[in-house]
């Protein structure tokens, strides 16, 4: 009898897919994942994403221009001395960066960090304590890495860049003993009493929509066993405006669900709601469409309630590990981070971190209200087209 139950046991597993799919495909793509990102890079400083800094020369003499050639030459970072609008450039002319526009570019997130070398930099070099003047160090507090990695291969610049000047080490005082001298400056959410709320509140939100966009979306496959959905396409509705009322109600229960996590974001945590409504709004409505458009399309490609539960937790467990929900998208290397575009997610979790960590005008919300929208439009032709097999049976 024992053996018996095994066998059937076996046997439901191998007709149930969605059940194959979370046993045995979502563990590999998530192993996959992290491998990627953890795995055969290790801890070395090549290994993960070259730290992108703005550096801001203001010594301008041979000494200083030595240690930013320094910088500039190791492997963990890429220094930009001059900002061409579009990217780190060597032969492109643009604009010589200033300590105002390093600090600009960390704050809309352009570079990771910003190195403002002062007047009188080349005296603290090598100095060990007994020089004043220190470097700084502009950074977001968002990204814990970048203004460390920064600082210490800075200490290493420094040594290239100083010689043998070691025997001037005195003292004690650990600060004393460091090459050059820095300090760090953060250039957002100083004023903020919970500043990170907002990034936790968006990537949670992101993730949990698409998860309830999937799973409400799967009521299109009980009114098709059920014989409803029949009943409704002779009714004159029509497929299209069946998709249509289908999505209007998973958008408006995405945007219900996102304002409840903010707002109590708001009433619990302090997260700053009220002072950010137009972009919240903006950013709210178009990730709702966008996941609920996404939610019809699993619905549309499942033939049972199986097949869309073990679809929509591969597809909406990978994207959110890749899209940022789950992992600091700035810690994975450029390939990665460049892959996560392809999920609406991503895109999602950029506009609302515009919005509430870097409280960026409305109109820098353009590329990815963009995305969202074309993602949208995508989905529901996607979703138009599966669909039409219930037309035709």
């Amino acid at each position: 009898m024992i053996t018996t139950l095994i066998r059937n046991s076996w046997k439901q597993l191998r007709r149930d897919r969605g059940a194959q799919v979370l046993a045995f495909v979502v563990p590999m793509a998530f192993f996959s994942i992290f491998a990627v990102i953890f795995g055969p890079r290790g801890s070395s400083v090549t290994g993960t994403s070259r730290v992108t800094v703005a550096v801001a020369d203001e010594s301008n003499t041979p000494r200083s221009q030595a240690l930013v050639a320094a910088l500039a030459a190791d492997s963990g970072l890429r220094v930009l001395s001059v900002w061409t609008g579009r990217a780190p450039g060597k032969d492109a002319a643009g604009e010589i960066v200033t300590r105002a526009l390093a600090e600009k570019l960390v704050k809309e997130g352009q570079v990771a960090a910003g190195l403002v070398l002062p007047a009188g930099i080349d005296s603290s070099i090598m100095s060990f304590g007994q020089g004043h003047v220190r470097a700084l160090v502009l950074h977001d507090p968002s990204d814990p890495v970048a203004s460390r990695l920064v600082g210490g291969l800075l200490q290493r610049a420094a040594l290239k860049v100083g010689g043998a000047g070691l025997f001037g080490l005195s003292g004690a005082d650990p600060d004393a003993m460091m090459p050059l001298r820095y300090e760090e400056q953060a250039v957002l959410g100083e004023k903020r009493e919970s500043p990170m709320i907002a990034f936790y509140a968006a990537g949670i939100a992101v993730m949990f929509i698409m998860f309830s966009a999937a799973g409400a979306g799967g009521v299109l496959i009980e009114e098709t066993e059920s014989g409803t959905l029949e009943r409704v396409l002779t009714s004159g509705l029509g497929m299209n405006g069946l998709l249509a009322a289908k999505w209007i109600y998973l958008t408006s229960l995405a945007c219900m669900q996102i304002c409840v996590m903010f707002v109590l974001g708001m009433l619990v945590f302090r997260l700053p709601l009220l002072s950010h409504l137009a972009g919240f709004a903006i950013m709210t409505v178009c990730t709702a469409a966008a996941a609920a458009a996404f939610g019809l399309v699993l619905a549309t490609l499942s033939r049972t309630r199986q097949q869309l539960s073990g679809l929509a937790n591969l597809l909406v467990l990978s994207l959110n590990a890749l899209g940022g929900s789950m992992f600091p998208r700035f810690l994975m290397s450029e390939q990665l981070q460049k892959l996560s575009l392809v999920g609406f997610n991503a895109w999602a979790l950029d506009g609302y971190l515009k919005v509430f960590w870097r409280e960026a005008p409305l109109a820098a919300l353009l590329p990815q209200v963009g995305a969202l929208l074309g993602f949208t439009a995508l989905f529901l032709m996607l979703a138009r087209r599966f669909a039409r097999r219930w037309e035709v049976a």
